[in-house]
Order: structure tokens, then C-alpha cells, then sequence
């Protein structure tokens, strides 16, 4: 299968999207406002926010310009990016992040994937999909992914992970997607991708980290189950909450039921968490995640 086409509809004039972070203070957006004026931009969309626990700024904008040279558009906002030592990230809306999936032998959340792939919900490339099993790889074929099984043992951890970084330079990756990965990746790769990597936990965090957690909470009886996205750090299952969500159970509801019901939870919640960084709507600030929905 080829490449997906931006469903956006306008394709006679470049739309971009720019991301700014950086201390907050007066000017940032009368500064960046006048910059794409100059670029001859017209502001299609505009979100921002001063976080007061960080006292750290971001702002995304959505903009055209009849510049079709991304390099010359850069050129007119990177001095401003520099007068506030700006984090500034620029993109024409019509170039999909890359994104690598890793996957063990749970298939629900990569077919989740694939399908909003496929039906151009998700305005990602997804170049390759690797997995420790070889479970999910008719999956993959029918959607015309590459697969590549890479099995992972104590011994070869390290091996395997080298490999990975082989795969994110050949393939030009912007960020990670574990869909139900059932590997924790070495602090080292965690840090050197760190606000790359987006995990789904089967459970609304921070309760019931670890192994098991639907027969956590079925022991703990429990009313609600939910699944939260987050950014992987060298702390297994405390990165930053990306996105949410949660359903209703009972007590007759048994372990299996639970998993059942919460896997469809874990469909949407990750399938969001993917959107949101695929369109540059996400700002890590501290131990907090910004997103603009």
C-alpha cells in the first residue's frame, strides 16, 4: 500500500504548523504574530498556554502561506524562536510524522492503528512494525506493513535495542509507539527518546502499575477500569499521562471480563494519544503533558 495522502482539502496553498516552547513572558505572541506576517501567513487555528507550575509557555498554530519553501518560512520564525530561546518545530501539515510501532502478542491496538491508518484518521507513516513474537504478523501483511520480528532475551536485550536505533535513523522515525509491548526499554533509549516514546498501561494510572492489573483491580473490586497513554521513562509505568479513559464495571464482572472491556478502552485511548503527537498538539512540561485537543 502507498503513502496517505493529508486529507486535508486545500492543496492550492502550503499549510504549516508551528510549535513554540520556552519560558514564559510578555511578547511571545506579538513576536511570532508579526513573524508570519512577514511569511505572508494567514492564522487558521491558534492554541496556547502558561503553565504556573513550570512558568514554562507553548503555543501551536496552524497557518498558510503561499511560501511553498519550508526552509524560507523557517527563516523568517527562527530569529524570534532565538530571541525568547524558543524550542520551535515547524511542518507542513502535509508531511506525516513517522512513527515505529512495537508490539508483543496482543494484536487489538495495532489493528486499532492500522485501521485509522488505512482510513486516513491517522496522518502518520508507519514505515515498519516491529514485535518480539511473530504473532502479529499476518496483521501487518494485510495491511501491507513491514514486519520485522526481533525476538528479546536477557542476553540479547542490548543487541536488540541497537537494532532499534538502527531502524528509527534508517527510517527517519519521529517517535515510538508501544502497542501493548510487553518489553521495558533501558534507560538509556528512554532518555536519548525522551516525549517520543507513547506507552498504553492497561489501567487508569497511577493505580495498578505493573503486571496484572486487571486482576488488581478485580481483586480490589473496583468500579471503573480505564487505560492511560503515557510517556516511557526509565520508571516503569510513571511517565507523564498523555490521555485517559475509563468504563464502568461490577462486581459480577470476573478478571477476563474486565480485560475484555478494557481492551476497547485501550484502543481509543492510544489510537488519541498517536493523534495528538502526530499533529504536534502535545508539550511536555516537567512531569505534565499540555495537549491541545
Amino acid at each position: 500500500m502507498g503513502k496517505r495522502e493529508s486529507p486535508r482539502k486545500n492543496r492550492g496553498m502550503p499549510q504549516y504548523v508551528i510549535s513554540v516552547q520556552c519560558a514564559d513572558g510578555p511578547g511571545i505572541v506579538h513576536a511570532f504574530s508579526a513573524a508570519l506576517l512577514e511569511a505572508q501567513g494567514n492564522i487558521v487555528d491558534n492554541s496556547q498556554y502558561g503553565d504556573p507550575i513550570t512558568s514554562q509557555f507553548c503555543m501551536r498554530t496552524t497557518f498558510t502561506s503561499p511560501i511553498e519553501d519550508i526552509d524560507e518560512v523557517r527563516s523568517l520564525l527562527q530569529p524570534v524562536a532565538d530571541r525568547f530561546h524558543a524550542h520551535l518545530h515547524l511542518r507542513n501539515e502535509a508531511s506525516h510524522q513517522h512513527a515505529l510501532v512495537l508490539v508483543s502478542q496482543y494484536d487489538h491496538c495495532l489493528l486499532d492503528l492500522l485501521y485509522r491508518w488505512e482510513a486516513g484518521e491517522l496522518a502518520i507513516e508507519i514505515p515498519v512494525v516491529v514485535s518480539n513474537h511473530q504473532a502479529c504478523r499476518t496483521l501487518c501483511e494485510r495491511y501491507g506493513v513491514p514486519f520485522l520480528h526481533l525476538p528479546v532475551t536477557k542476553e540479547n536485550k542490548a543487541e536488540q535495542e541497537a537494532l532499534l536505533r538502527g531502524l528509527i535513523a534508517e527510517h527517519s522515525i519521529d517517535f515510538v509507539v508501544l502497542a501493548r509491548y510487553m518489553q521495558i526499554l533501558s534507560p538509556e533509549f528512554c532518555a536519548d527518546l525522551s516525549g517520543r516514546i507513547i506507552n498504553i498501561h492497561h489501567s487508569f494510572l497511577p493505580g495498578f502499575k505493573g503486571a496484572r492489573p486487571y486482576q488488581q483491580a478485580y481483586e480490589r473490586g473496583v468500579k471503573m477500569i480505564g487505560a492511560t497513554a503515557h510517556y516511557v521513562t526509565a520508571d516503569l509505568d510513571e511517565g507523564p499521562i498523555i490521555d485517559q479513559g475509563v468504563v464502568s464495571v461490577d462486581h459480577s464482572m470476573n478478571a477476563q471480563t474486565l480485560s475484555v472491556m478494557g481492551r476497547d478502552v485501550e484502543r481509543q485511548v492510544l489510537s488519541r494519544a498517536v493523534k495528538m503527537q502526530a499533529e504536534d498538539r502535545l508539550f511536555l512540561m516537567g512531569h505534565r503533558v499540555v495537549s491541545f485537543q
